[in-house]
């Protein structure tokens, strides 16, 4: 997937020290779907999966024990 140009994209809080490119951006593509993007590559493509996937998996990451991801 290729987003749009005026899609706004968000960092995550937990981004990193320093230049805080070391993390993926979210954006809501639309009601149903998420993209996902590597921060230090945003002109590559970007990942979609839809809104109840992705809120999968992050409820999936608060449950596992060990170190932050």
């Amino acid at each position: 997937m290729t987003a749009h140009p005026s899609t706004r994209w968000r960092k995550s809080s937990f981004s990193g020290g320093g230049e805080g490119n070391d993390c993926v951006e979210i954006s809501e593509a639309d009601d149903a779907r998420i993209a996902i993007r590597d921060s230090k590559y945003p002109a590559r493509a970007a990942l979609s999966v839809s809104s109840p996937v992705f809120a999968a998996f992050v409820d999936g990451l608060k449950v596992q024990p060990g170190p932050p991801v």
